[in-house]
């Protein structure tokens, strides 16, 4: 095999899932070139990594970037493409792939009719974590062992200003509270219990508390309520830090602290802890993967109020659609986690 494709576009999570995907390829194929379908956010993550080849895509550009892409593969041929994103935008790319062979999800994730677009197809099933799901791509092209070494480059040069914030005599502690605002998924915290848990990782551990974030309004407004209503200091980093910036503040400090979000996925990749906070979603699917020991789940009591059912009876993958299903967790929840982290490590 001399050449695989890679078609994921988005987000930045899923990204940090088939960086993965992408090791464990080279470890049983180290002669193979792969080539990597990405989107131009996404690809600020990664890009920099030597041995893979990008083609990035950018979406602003619209209908021009379609024609851009087409150009980019028309000179191109691959013997195996993984579609590992199912999405309108994403089977318009793979249907330009010139490639015999084409694996996508099975019928029922195959969205947006991916499934007309692949002649191969993973096996139906339930139950797994998305990244696990990946892994059954590499099934069909005879790798059976899976790689968790990610390899995420982060340029510390470019990080520098923002490393000089760390603190070498205290725990370094990131907070992400906000994760992206999508219809009718809803996925963050209240802002009030954020600062009181900035109070309680100052006051009780001492911690250098960082409060990230990108560069939304929603972003910039609910982290400023947030500081306005925390009496303890602590660097408020919302807008004002790189994908690049923000791996390696992740990759230097000693827990990170999210909803359903890429900064879950990125602390995993980097090997740091995280308490995440699961409501809306089911953390056994997308959250951090092997890395759930400080979990708060509350998915299970999220089905049984808002669906009527026990968790093993509803779909796998559901998605609870209430906007106050977040406060489902508490605070002494929260707190219970931060005390067991500390517990366990000596700081």
């Amino acid at each position: 095999m001399k050449n695989i494709c890679i078609v994921r576009l988005s987000a930045v999570g899923d990204v940090c899932h088939v960086t993965a995907i992408a090791r464990s390829i080279q470890d049983h194929y180290p002669n193979t070139k792969i080539t990597w379908i990405i989107g131009k956010v996404e690809s600020r993550l990664i890009s920099k990594t030597n041995d893979i080849e990008f083609i990035v895509f950018d979406k602003k550009n619209g209908l021009k970037e379609y024609i851009n892409i087409y150009k980019k593969l028309s000179k191109l041929t691959f013997d195996v493409s993984l579609l590992l994103h199912a999405s309108l935008r994403a089977n318009l790319i793979s249907l330009m792939l010139k490639s015999p062979i084409k694996i996508g999800y099975d019928f029922i994730r195959a969205r947006d009719f991916q499934w007309m677009i692949s002649n191969k197809k993973i096996a139906q099933s339930s139950g797994k974590h998305v990244l696990d799901s990946m892994f059954e791509f590499l099934k069909l092209i005879n790798i059976k062992t899976k790689n968790f070494k990610w390899n995420i480059p982060i340029d510390k040069k470019k990080a520098s200003e923002i490393l000089n914030l760390l603190s070498e005599n205290r725990p370094n502690v990131i907070i992400s509270p906000f994760s992206s605002i999508r219809l009718n998924n809803f996925r963050n915290w209240r802002s009030e219990n954020y600062s009181k848990i900035i109070e309680y990782l100052v006051l009780k551990y001492n911690c250098n508390v960082f409060l990230t974030g990108d560069h939304s309004e929603f972003d910039k407004k609910n982290g400023k309520e947030i500081e306005l209503n925390c009496d303890s200091k602590f660097n408020n980093l919302i807008g004002k830090t790189s994908l690049n910036e923000l791996s390696a503040l992740i990759k230097n400090s000693d827990l990170v602290i999210s909803p359903d979000s890429a900064p879950i996925h990125l602390a995993t990749a980097l090997n740091i802890d995280v308490i995440g906070l699961y409501a809306s979603s089911n953390p056994k699917r997308t959250g951090p993967y092997q890395n759930t020991k400080y979990t708060v789940n509350e998915y299970p009591a999220a089905c049984i109020k808002y669906l009527g059912k026990n968790e093993k009876d509803v779909n796998w993958g559901k998605r609870i659609r209430n906007p106050s299903v977040m406060d489902l967790i508490k605070l002494d929840d929260v707190v219970e986690k931060i005390d067991n982290y500390f517990s366990d490590n000596s700081i």
